[in-house]
């Protein structure tokens, strides 16, 4: 089974909020809530690939120094496995707007889990909400 690599980030603003995406129709698990991030290209840093997915897709900038490894999740969905290393960010400069036809919600860590997520993504919700 392949194992894809996919970066993700808790952009967390000062009232202690995390951003949430959905993903567009069209995508797969379309309408489910995510940590913004994507998949690291070949040659690409997990840092570097976030760094790229948060300017393209929601028109932001952030920067290595600001990425600190928070977590994990490793998941095996039908078709290949997932590795996704999960950063937290609380500094990044413009204000995010969707850029790829997504919804945005900033939630607080306890509300977490009243969105619905993709597999992988839901053992991520009590280490983060404990970490907040």
């Amino acid at each position: 089974m392949k194992t894809v690599l996919v970066a993700a980030v808790a952009l967390i603003d000062a009232d202690g909020r995390v951003l949430l995406a959905q993903r567009p129709e069209g995508k797969s698990l379309a309408g489910l809530w995510e940590f913004p991030g994507g998949k690291v290209e070949p040659g690409e840093t997990p840092e570097a690939a976030l760094i790229r997915e948060l300017h393209e897709e929601l028109g932001i900038e952030t920067w290595r120094s600001c990425l600190a490894p928070l977590t994990f999740a490793s998941h095996a969905y039908e078709d290949f496995h997932l590795l996704m290393p999960l950063f937290a960010c609380r500094r990044w400069q413009g204000v995010p707007v969707p850029q790829e036809g997504q919804k945005l919600a900033w939630a607080r860590a306890a509300e977490l889990s009243k969105y619905p997520m993709p597999p992988a993504d839901l053992p991520l919700i009590p280490i983060l909400r404990d970490w907040i």
